[in-house]
């Protein structure tokens, strides 16, 4: 097993995480309706999905569904192709409803990045390196 197809969220309103990713950051979906019961959103190279959170602890046999409070240790990245583009996609989350975790910055490893948090408070952070490579499909050349 050597990668990730897909990365679903557990969602508390479906209608509030649909516009958030559409309508706010730009996620591409054949989904027209607003309160869908899945929504898949096509990227390159993987594609997120959408899912109510009840019903996803259901479907792994979880008696209880994680809350929205506190870090659960797993972040999402958007890699971008300038600090410029960094700076719109935070800004871009803060106007869609995001709560702007950390203000765009230079960091440690010599990038350029910020973190926000989605509706649910799933952390994504938008980053940039200057010596980042991107493959045909937009994917992140690593190694």
């Amino acid at each position: 097993m050597n990668r990730i197809n897909l990365i679903t969220l557990g969602v508390h309103d479906m209608k509030v995480s649909l516009k958030f990713y559409r309508d706010g950051l730009g996620f591409t979906t054949s989904v027209s309706e607003e309160n869908p019961g899945v929504v898949f959103f096509s990227n390159g190279g993987t594609k997120l999905a959408l899912y109510p959170l009840d019903e996803l602890a259901k479907d792994i046999n979880q008696e209880e569904p994680p809350t929205r409070n506190g870090f659960s240790g797993i972040t999402l990245a958007y890699n971008a192709k300038s600090a410029e583009e960094v700076d719109l996609m935070i800004k871009r989350a803060k106007i869609a409803g995001g709560k702007i975790v950390k203000m765009p910055q230079r960091v440690f490893w010599g990038g350029y990045s910020g973190y926000f948090t989605d509706p649910d408070g799933y952390y994504w952070e938008v980053a940039y390196g200057e010596d980042w490579k991107f493959d045909e499909h937009d994917m992140l050349v690593v190694g």
